[in-house]
């Protein structure tokens, strides 16, 4: 940090938690099995796809955690924000950023996930998430951040004042995320329902469906369960959302 307090960088510097990455492990190893013994039909080549395409899901899914510890930094500087991803880096200028701001973490919370995490907010509400800026890094991320706002605000042209039009973008994206979200959700329930529908036709015999079952049922699940979600929260905003800072 330099003497105006606003050169600052934010990087990985506390291990991840033994029981995150016991999850990890067991959920990854589970799946393995689980594709192993994976049974879609008669079609030995479609097992044998489907279960090479879930096991290379896997595989890039550790190398993105792996990426995200050791790779990912925030950089601050007098002329902006860096934010360097598991593969690429973008840059904000001060004048291009809106707010950033420390909200609840989407993914839980505790040992297994931050419970806080900070984002960056432009000037046309979208959001982006700020590596290493979080509980799990820092001790008060909420006053790192604050503390962040107030070094910056001489490099800025504008104030942190909240304006009408950026925050009803915001709060589309929010609804657009919450609604995809628990679309996400649904169509894993609606794909262990059509592990059973499979199960119930190999029972009796009745002719297996793979395809439709596995495929074009959730996908489509997934589609009419966002769009109706995103519908109706954007004409009655969830009170978690509404009343986020």
């Amino acid at each position: 940090m330099d003497e105006s307090g606003v050169e600052r960088e934010y990087r990985k510097r506390r291990k991840l938690p033994q029981a995150y990455l016991l999850l990890v492990g067991v959920v990854m190893l589970n799946g393995l099995i689980q594709t192993g013994r994976l049974q879609l039909g008669h079609d030995s080549s479609l097992r044998i796809w489907t279960s090479g395409a879930v096991a290379l899901l896997m595989v890039a899914a550790l190398v993105r955690i792996v990426l995200e510890q050791y790779r990912a930094y925030t950089r601050v500087t007098a002329a902006g924000i860096t934010v360097q991803g598991p593969v690429r880096s973008r840059t904000w200028a001060w004048h291009e950023v809106y707010d950033i701001r420390v909200q609840p973490s989407p993914r839980g919370s505790g040992r297994m996930a931050p419970q806080w995490l900070a984002y960056l907010y432009d000037m046309e509400g979208r959001r982006f998430r700020l590596p290493h800026l979080d509980d799990w890094q820092l001790d008060d991320p909420y006053a790192e951040v604050s503390a962040l706002c107030l070094a910056a605000a001489p490099h800025r042209s504008l104030t942190w004042e909240r304006r009408p039009h950026v925050e009803e973008g915001i709060l589309r994206r929010a609804v657009g995320r919450k609604a995809w979200t628990w679309a996400a959700y649904g169509t894993l329930v609606v794909l262990f329902a059509m592990f059973l529908v499979d199960l119930w036709q190999i029972a009796f015999g009745r002719p297996e469906h793979p395809f439709l079952l596995f495929l074009w049922v959730p996908l489509a699940s997934f589609g009419v369960l966002g769009a109706v979600l995103q519908r109706y929260w954007t004409a009655r905003p969830p009170r978690s959302i509404a009343q986020q800072p």
